[in-house]
């Protein structure tokens, strides 16, 4: 129906008072031109339609009806207008009544009104939904499908007609029986029946065809489409689809090798389809419980992206097959904005094969969180259901999810939905927040776990590993400064030699006699303290000690045959060669104080 979403509202006060209206006694059908399109698995019948005003006032709108016995499987009704220069123009649909008649009917306003005399040509589009029944409803795989199709001859109208014609179009030109109202004559895949003549208002006779028809018989159960949507530029879609297969059933055993043998083998089953998607998706995926089904072929088209589904087995009358399509679309092409408001617009249901058939279709829109004042314009009426919650990565108090159903769909049912809602920016701050608090206290956690002491029990070992340990690192550094002590005594004995001057000699070596006496009382403390923990390091700080007293001597050694050389009493050639010795043996002690020193 072409309800726009401004009208809904309006709807129900409209169908009740043009419900207690009856239709504009001055109208008549002067011709009409009706085409039965049965060549696929739906019945589209178009009627084109010369309205006249018999009457002297004006008529301000007109009534379309729709036989009871086709009411109930009706999908889809619009009616235009045809222009001879302009384009079609659609008009606006409201449901009513007509007192002592059944069926359905619907109240279309003129573009302006139609003046006494006037005329107006108009179509009427409707889709009806299973209403071509297999007969035989059982057929085995060598056989071909055929359907019967209950109808009427006229077109069901609550004014006289003046004239009219009926154009069947079938499947195939294998017709088993048709009626035969009016002599009506056929070609191949086409029956037409009339002209029929001045036939009264709600004329009806039944029309019935039975033919062939193998075209693809598809269903789709029920469709879950779930849209996705992200403030950080992307669109998900996804797709769960429940498929069967509503023609005649497989009667008997299915054969695999007749079915690859035989070209006419299972003519009426269906082994693919192709769907398509909008030009801008990418990364697509097509699954079932089994996983990924790897007999799909993608081709990118220019304006579409065109996906071949092919199920794990063919479809025969009767079976039924499940599967998920999803893909990802650019949000920059759908969603618009202006400050903190937004509009999703995208089609609320989308192709997904040829003369497609939607018995139940379930939409859950899911927006980002924080999302408020939501409102959908949709360009047909559907169900909204109680808006739910969805929670993904990073959520804390859920997401909307705008959820709507709606039944009996086809492909006229193409159309965009707008989503209109509020969004304060502030809130894409969230989830990055998130993200940084989280690794902060992970890396405090870690940070106080490692630093701390957890243990219930004290471990004797590990504590006395500990003390040893410290005093270790105490017996290298004053180790380290002690052999230092022998570096400001060269340099000591050094200045001496070129100053000559015994006084600051003196006063340096009192100083570093007793810095070195120092540390090597302190080394001795710490070397009895290892000892006193039964350290076996012990031993290695007392053979340090010992070579230290060694290399002390030599240092002194030094010290004094300087003074001898100052004092005239040692030539220069015996001190260079004395100084070369001692300084050697002091080196090879050193050497073997550090390797000690490495081994602790």
């Amino acid at each position: 129906m072409r309800l726009t979403a401004v009208s809904y509202a309006f709807t129900g006060v409209l169908a009740l008072l043009l419900g207690l209206c009856l239709a504009e006694p001055s109208l008549v059908n002067e011709e009409v031109k009706r085409t039965v399109d049965l060549s696929s698995h739906l019945a589209k019948i178009t009627a084109e339609v010369l309205l006249s005003n018999a009457g002297g006032a004006a008529a301000h709108s007109f009534v379309v009806a729709v036989e009871p016995e086709l009411a109930d499987h009706l999908a889809y009704i619009g009616v235009t207008v045809k222009g001879e220069e302009e384009e079609d123009s659609a008009l606006e649909l409201h449901e009513t009544t007509i007192k002592g008649q059944s069926g359905k009917f619907f109240r279309a306003q003129f573009p302006s009104s139609l003046a006494g005399g006037a005329k107006l040509r108009v179509s009427v589009e409707t889709v009806f939904t299973h209403v071509l029944r297999p007969f035989p409803s059982q057929i085995t795989q060598a056989e071909r499908q055929l359907v019967v199709f209950e109808g009427n001859h006229f077109l069901f109208s609550p004014y006289a007609t003046r004239a009219q014609t009926t154009r069947v179009r079938l499947a195939s030109k294998n017709v088993e029986s048709y009626s035969k109202l009016g002599g009506p004559s056929k070609s191949d895949e086409v029956i037409e029946y009339g002209p029929f003549r001045d036939t009264a208002p709600f004329s009806k006779d039944p029309m019935k065809i039975h033919y062939e028809n193998n075209s693809p018989f598809l269903t789709i159960s029920s469709i879950t489409r779930t849209v996705e949507v992200s403030h950080w530029g992307n669109i998900a879609v996804e797709e769960t689809i429940d498929l069967r297969h509503t023609g005649a059933e497989l009667r008997g055993p299915f054969s695999r090798y007749d079915y690859q043998r035989q070209s006419e083998s299972g003519i009426s089953s269906v082994k693919s389809f192709k769907t398509i998607l909008p030009a801008a998706a990418q990364d697509v995926y097509y699954r079932d419980e089994i996983g990924n089904i790897s007999t799909s072929h993608l081709q990118v088209l220019e304006d579409s992206v065109e996906v071949e589904i092919r199920p794990r087995f063919p479809l025969f009358g009767g079976w039924k097959t499940h599967y998920i399509i999803g893909y990802n679309l650019p949000s920059y092409e759908y969603l618009y904005t202006l400050g903190d408001q937004y509009a999703l617009k995208m089609r609320l249901v989308d192709h997904v094969f040829d003369d497609q058939v939607i018995d139940t279709l379930t939409v859950k829109l899911i927006l980002p969180e924080g999302a408020r004042s939501i409102h959908v314009e949709a360009p047909y009426p559907i169900e909204r259901e109680p808006d739910q919650l969805h929670y993904t990565y990073l959520d804390t108090f859920g997401r909307p999810v705008v959820v709507a159903t709606k039944n009996n769909l086809v492909e006229q049912h193409i159309q965009d939905m707008v989503v209109h809602y509020n969004f304060n920016k502030i809130l894409m701050l969230q989830e990055p927040l998130l993200v940084v608090g989280a690794f902060y206290i992970l890396f405090f956690t870690v940070i106080v776990y490692v630093r701390l002491d957890f243990s219930i029990t004290k471990d004797p070992v590990a504590e006395v590993r500990m003390k040893v340990a410290s005093l270790t690192e105490q017996v290298l550094t004053l180790v380290n400064r002690r052999l230092g002590v022998y570096r400001h005594c060269d340099e000591a004995v050094g200045r001496y030699k070129q100053a000559r001057d015994s006084g600051t000699l003196n006063a340096a070596r009192k100083a570093l006699e007793a810095e070195h006496r120092t540390l090597t009382n302190d080394i001795a403390s710490l070397q009895a303290r290892l000892k006193a923990e039964g350290s076996d390091l012990a031993d290695k700080v007392s053979e340090i000690q010992k070579l230290d007293g060694q290399v002390k001597e030599l240092a002194w050694r030094a010290v004094q045959e300087a003074e001898r050389l100052v004092g005239g009493k040692l030539k220069k050639e015996a001190y260079l060669e004395s100084e070369r010795q001692l300084s050697s043996r002091r080196q090879e002690l050193v050497a073997r104080i550090d390797t000690l020193l490495d081994v602790l």
